[in-house]
C-alpha cells in the first residue's frame, strides 16, 4: 500500500514540475496577490476629491478650510464658483463631496451661536462616504473646541484654565497604530492558499481523464483510499511550500508580526489545506473538463471569501448568512491566522476552530473518496 501510494506521489511530483506555467504559478502570482492585497486592501480613506465653496469670506472660515485642506483625507478640487455647481460637478465623478460655508458663519461663531456648514456627500460609494463624514466631524469638532478655548484664554484666562475636560485615552492592542494590513496581510495568506490549493486540486483528476490516464489507473490495484492519499499528499506539501513563501513577505516585507506558535500555526494549516483539498478533489471528481471544474471552483471560492470575515465582520451579516459561514473553512483559519500573527494565542482559546477545519477536512475527503469510489464502479 505504502509503495504504490509513493509511486502515486512521485509521478504528481514530476507531472506539476514538468508544466513551466505550473512552475511560474507557484510562486511568482502568489507573491504579487500579497503584494497587491498588502498595498490596496485598505479601509484608510485619503485624497477624497473634495470642493469648497466659502461664502462668508472669514478669517474663520479660511481658518475651517485650511484645516481641512492640511489634513490628508481631503484634496480640494475647487475652491469657488457657486454652490450650484455641486451637482454637476458629483454626476461627473469630479468630486466625492461638496463642503459650503454659508453666509454669515463667523457672525454667527463670534455671537456663539450655532454656525451652519453643508456637507454633500456621493452616496455612491458609501463606505467612502460614511469615512469621510466622520473625518469631516472630527475636523470641525476640533475646531469648534480650540474656537471656544481661545475665546475663553481672551476674556478669562484663569477660568479657561478651570473649565473641565473629558480626555480620550486609546490603547490599542495587538495594532499599536491601527494599520489596515496588519488586518489585512494575515486574510490575504489565507485566502491566496485557498486560491492556488483549489485550483490545483480541482484540475488533478480532470486531467488524469482528458489526458487519458484516468483509465490507465482504473485497471490497476490501487485502490481509492490510495489514490485520493496520492493526489492529497503532493498538493499538502506544496501548498506549505506556498503557505511559506507567503508568509515571508507578509513578515519581511509587510513587517507583520508573528507573535504565537510556529508549530500552532503550522497545524492550522494543516487542517485547512487537508479541508480545501477534499473540496478541490470533489469538485475534479464532478467535473468532466477542466474549464468545467474551473467554474465550479469560482462558485465556491468567491463566496468563501466572502463570508469568511477577510474585508466584512461576520456579525454584521444577516443571521442566515452568519450561520451558513460554519461551513466555510476560511472562516476559521483566518481566526487562527491573525491571532497566532497578531494576538499570539495559544491552543486553549484556538481548539473550536481546530475542531471545525478538523470536522471539514474529514466530511470532505471522505466525500471525495466516496465520489472516486462511484466512478471507478
Amino acid at each position: 500500500m505504502l509503495a504504490r501510494i509513493w509511486q502515486f506521489v512521485v509521478k504528481e511530483f514530476f507531472q506539476v514540475w514538468r508544466d513551466p506555467r505550473t512552475r511560474f504559478s507557484l510562486i511568482v502570482p502568489p507573491i504579487i496577490q500579497i503584494i497587491v492585497f498588502g498595498y490596496a486592501a485598505t479601509f484608510d480613506v485619503h485624497n477624497v476629491p473634495t470642493a469648497v465653496f466659502d461664502q462668508d469670506h472669514s478669517q474663520e472660515s479660511r481658518e475651517l478650510i485650511s484645516r481641512f485642506a492640511s489634513s490628508g483625507y481631503f484634496k480640494i478640487t475647487q475652491e469657488s464658483g457657486n454652490g450650484a455647481r455641486i451637482n454637476d460637478l458629483i454626476d461627473r465623478g469630479r468630486i466625492t463631496l461638496a463642503i459650503r460655508i454659508l453666509p454669515g458663519f463667523a457672525e454667527e461663531i463670534r455671537k456663539r451661536e450655532d454656525a451652519s456648514l453643508q456637507v454633500v456627500l456621493d452616496g455612491t460609494d458609501s463606505n467612502t462616504a460614511l469615512i469621510a463624514l466622520g473625518y469631516i466631524n472630527q475636523i470641525t469638532q476640533r475646531y469648534q473646541q480650540d474656537y471656544q478655548r481661545d475665546y475663553l484664554n481672551r476674556i478669562a484666562p484663569l477660568a479657561s484654565q478651570r473649565v473641565p475636560q473629558v480626555m480620550l485615552d486609546e490603547r490599542p492592542w495587538f495594532n499599536k497604530n491601527l494599520e489596515d494590513k496588519l488586518f489585512f496581510v494575515p486574510g490575504t495568506i489565507g485566502s491566496v492558499l485557498m486560491v492556488m490549493v483549489m485550483t490545483l486540486t480541482a484540475f488533478s483528476i480532470v486531467r488524469e481523464h482528458e489526458i487519458g490516464t484516468l483509465e490507465q489507473i482504473m485497471v490497476t490495484p490501487i485502490r481509492p483510499l490510495e489514490f485520493i492519499l496520492g493526489k492529497t499528499i503532493p498538493y499538502l506539501m506544496i501548498a506549505l511550500f506556498e503557505l511559506l513563501i507567503i508568509s515571508l513577505v507578509g513578515v519581511m516585507w509587510f513587517e507583520v508580526p508573528l507573535r504565537g506558535s510556529i508549530a500552532l500555526l503550522l497545524a492550522g494549516s494543516l487542517l485547512f489545506i487537508a479541508g480545501v483539498l477534499g473540496i478541490g478533489l470533489l469538485i475534479s471528481t464532478l467535473s468532466n473538463t477542466q474549464q468545467q471544474a474551473m467554474v465550479v471552483s469560482f462558485f465556491f471560492v468567491q463566496p468563501a471569501i466572502t463570508l469568511s470575515g477577510f474585508g466584512f465582520p461576520i456579525s454584521s451579516m444577516p443571521p442566515v448568512l452568519q450561520w451558513l459561514t460554519y461551513l466555510d473553512p476560511l472562516r476559521y483559519y483566518l481566526v487562527v491566522l491573525r491571532a497566532t500573527f497578531l494576538k499570539g494565542l495559544d491552543f486553549d482559546l484556538l481548539w473550536p476552530q481546530f475542531v471545525g477545519m478538523a470536522v471539514f477536512a474529514l466530511l470532505t475527503l471522505s466525500a471525495a473518496a466516496a465520489r472516486f469510489r462511484k466512478t471507478l464502479d
